[in-house]
């Protein structure tokens, strides 16, 4: 019997050994084993180009100087570069064009923060998808999409570029994006963009939502709460990952080894393309930990960056390093192995053209539906007093405000390729579909910044004139996104006050809301008996407002992130650890305060004597012409520790209107070994009620969704008891326990 052992050990060695190298990865080797170390280099060197055909870049694609390039959008200059590239060359290494397909590359569906209040997982695929189609038609193969960081802190202007607050979500909603932009992991699709997960890591986080600021994230909240996104999209087959700006605690993303090489590398089994963020490796100068480029380089090849986007460190400075031993040429291998992996499973080596004699298809009555669908699923009912809306066609309404009519601004940040004459507004729809409806159109502001309060008396007259008014008023695109940072959430300028003279004309007021984030609206609401807000809502976003004014459709987003009352109270999340003086339901105010009180600390409580305890609206939030009833709950007492459980409930719609709602499943672990969250999402469904009716859902819960990471950052599953709670938002009441037991 030991001898058969050993024969079968034996035998299974030799078919170890000789078993066939993947086909791709033999000829990454074949390709690797001809190329000279400048070659590989190259590789590794992404350039921005415009749409002309510049003969120095020409020479250096041709002398294979060149790995990639970003910002050309002509197909022909594209092909011209191709060329050179695949032909003239001494190893016929074709491109990877690359390009920032964030919400949309002609056809604009809503901001990525509007899409994530959708709660719809497939409406975040079908618009990656159609980015996909559109952007690939003129030859771009890789965007840098989605953005996963999560955003506590609306300040920061990129909150407008991800999916919000909460890791559970920006996790389903990403790996969407993930698969619409991929053609469902068909790389090789000819309709398919390599996606790219961003910011790798904690960029989200930054001190005091300032840009490209430092972040201090311990590890417990960075592997349990930032990292968490990441992760699913690796496992979801995400092309490439693009490090962060920011350092956490000091140590810059561009040359973490730990986060690149040890997580994202060894723990995860990323086998992708890294690439640096615009310029992040040579910032590392003036973060103070590299010297110059020749540091950068030997600090970004040594944490494992595949790719270097602009500045020049590798291309400058890897050949010295290799020459003076510091950098081995097998850093530099499996680097261009990375970047060759993605080329030949995009199919770039077979089919590395665009065909110029198909003209693209943009602006096509799909895309332009579900940019609308899109609009509709991402505005979310804030406030509806007394049922104002929806309003009747045959009502006489008043437009005003500067975001009625804003075709530019409407499409909000990232949309570098977006035509503003295709975006049709508010006031567009209301000349066009809707032109039956009889209104007043005021702008009264030329733009949100804008000062002049000429027109408010025209403002008011227009909305005295009318059976109810309809104020549009927000955020210009450009005050979101990349670099734009506020530390005053209130509606900019005078749109406050130009809200205050519309409702001293004793009419109904709605106040609509386009923006980049969520802003303080609290001191507007009493101005307003309706509000409807709209993170920026792209293309169609006016007919789709006009749909929910109008009732046409009914509104089903719910908030993505949480509104707070003030910047003060920033940040202020739904899934916070509590504290050992969690504040009551009931909290003193500052006129409750006896005038020399005397001075105690006993009995006090977290939360803010000027702003209170909660916030604004909490995550999840949304209201709906329609009225949803929740009841029935019931779960197993217990859950093995390996095991799951089916949690049921039931959701009645007791008005007339037929609805959406979104039922949104929340988890608290009761005791831990280190302090949990009092709420955390893990589970949602889109849930469509005819009037009347009822349905009961389920969510699979299981105890893979209840491990975290401990002290000792090994992610586990403990015993104990949990409660759950199910309902429409974050405050759902409707709540059971159960246990896993030892």
């Amino acid at each position: 019997m030991k001898t058969i052992g050993c024969f079968v050990i034996l035998l299974a060695l030799f078919a170890a050994c000789s078993a066939p190298v993947d086909e791709t990865e033999r000829k990454i080797n074949d390709l690797l084993s001809r190329m000279t170390t400048e070659e590989k280099i190259g590789q590794l060197f992404q350039v921005s180009l415009d749409n002309t055909v510049d003969e120095r870049a020409l020479q250096a694609i041709r002398e294979g100087k060149m790995g990639s390039v970003i910002n050309v959008v002509n197909p022909a200059v594209a092909n011209t570069l191709q060329k050179a590239a695949v032909e003239e060359s001494r190893m016929g290494i074709p491109i990877i064009f690359g390009r920032d397909v964030i919400h949309g590359f002609k056809t604009l569906a809503p901001i990525p923060l509007g899409q994530a209040a959708s709660f719809d997982p497939q409406l975040i695929h079908d618009c990656a998808r159609m980015s996909a189609v559109e952007a690939r038609s003129v030859g771009i193969h890789w965007t840098f999409a989605p953005m996963l960081d999560i955003a506590r802190d609306a300040r920061w202007g990129r909150i407008a570029e991800g999916f919000g607050e909460d890791p559970y979500l920006t996790a389903r909603l990403g790996v969407a994006s993930i698969q619409g932009f991929q053609a469902d992991g068909q790389l090789a699709d000819s309709h398919a963009l390599a996606a790219c997960a961003k910011h790798f890591a904690g960029y989200g986080a930054a001190e005091g939502g300032r840009d490209y600021n430092t972040s201090n994230i311990p590890p417990l909240l960075w592997r349990n709460v930032y990292l968490t996104p990441f992760e699913h999209a690796v496992s979801a087959g995400v092309a490439t990952v693009m490090v962060s700006f920011n350092d956490n605690d000091g140590i810059p993303s561009s040359s973490n080894k730990e986060l690149v090489k040890t997580i994202l590398r060894d723990d995860w089994h990323f086998d992708g393309l890294v690439v640096s963020d615009w310029t992040s490796m040579d910032e590392m100068i003036a973060h103070g930990v590299a010297k110059d480029l020749k540091d950068v380089a030997l600090l970004s090849i040594d944490a494992g960056l595949d790719m270097e986007m602009v500045s020049p460190a590798y291309l400058l400075h890897l050949a010295e390093l290799v020459k003076e031993g510091k950098v081995p040429e097998t850093a530099i291998d499996n680097a261009v192995r990375n970047i060759l992996r993605i080329k030949f499973r995009m199919g770039l080596f077979d089919r590395p053209y665009t065909d110029t004699s198909v003209p693209p298809a943009f602006y096509t009555e799909e895309s332009l539906q579900l940019a609308r669908k899109a609009a509709v699923e991402s505005a979310i009912l804030l406030k509806n007093d007394g049922d104002l809306l929806p309003l009747s066609e045959t009502q006489k309404i008043a437009v005003i405000g500067p975001m009625a009519d804003a075709p530019h601004d409407q499409l909000g940040t990232w949309c570098f390729d977006g035509d503003k004459t295709h975006t049709v507004t508010p006031v567009g729809a209301l000349k066009g579909e809707y032109r039956h409806i009889n209104y007043i159109y005021e702008p009264a502001l030329a733009y949100s910044r804008d000062k002049n309060t000429a027109r408010f008396d025209n403002a008011r007259r227009a909305a005295a004139a009318a059976d109810v008014a309809v104020v549009f008023v927000g955020e210009e695109a450009i005050l979101s996104g990349e670099a734009h940072s506020l530390s005053n959430l209130n509606l900019i300028g005078v749109q406050s006050d130009l809200l205050k003279a519309v409702k001293s004309a004793g009419k109904p007021v709605v106040l609509v809301v386009m923006a980049g984030r969520p802003l303080t609206i609290e001191r507007d609401l009493p101005c307003a008996d309706a509000v409807l807000y709209n993170f920026h809502p792209g293309t169609m976003g006016g007919p789709a407002i006009l749909d929910l004014l109008f009732g046409r459709a009914n509104p089903s987003g719910k908030l993505p992130v949480t509104v707070v009352r003030e910047a003060g109270q920033i940040p202020l999340y739904y899934n916070h650890n509590n504290t050992g003086r969690p504040a009551p339901d009931k909290v003193t105010t500052l006129d409750e305060i006896p005038l020399e009180a005397g001075q105690t600390s006993l009995g006090n409580t977290s939360f803010y004597l000027d702003s209170g305890r909660d916030p604004l609206f909490p995550f999840g939030y949304g209201l709906s012409y329609s009225s949803f009833e929740y009841s029935n709950l019931t779960l197993p007492g217990q859950m093995p520790a390996d095991g799951a459980i089916t949690i049921k409930a039931t959701i009645t719609n007791s008005s007339r209107t037929d609805g959406t709602e979104v039922a949104q499943l929340y988890v608290r672990d009761m005791v831990a070994s280190v302090a949990r969250p009092v709420k955390e999402l893990k589970g949602f469904q889109r849930v469509w009620l005819k009037a009347g009716e009822t349905k009961e859902i389920a969510f699979e819960l299981t105890a893979s969704d209840l491990a975290f990471f401990g002290r000792d950052l090994v992610r586990k599953i403990e015993p104990g008891e949990f409660t759950v709670w199910v309902g429409g938002d974050s405050n759902a009441q409707l709540k059971g326990v159960f246990s896993i037991p030892k």
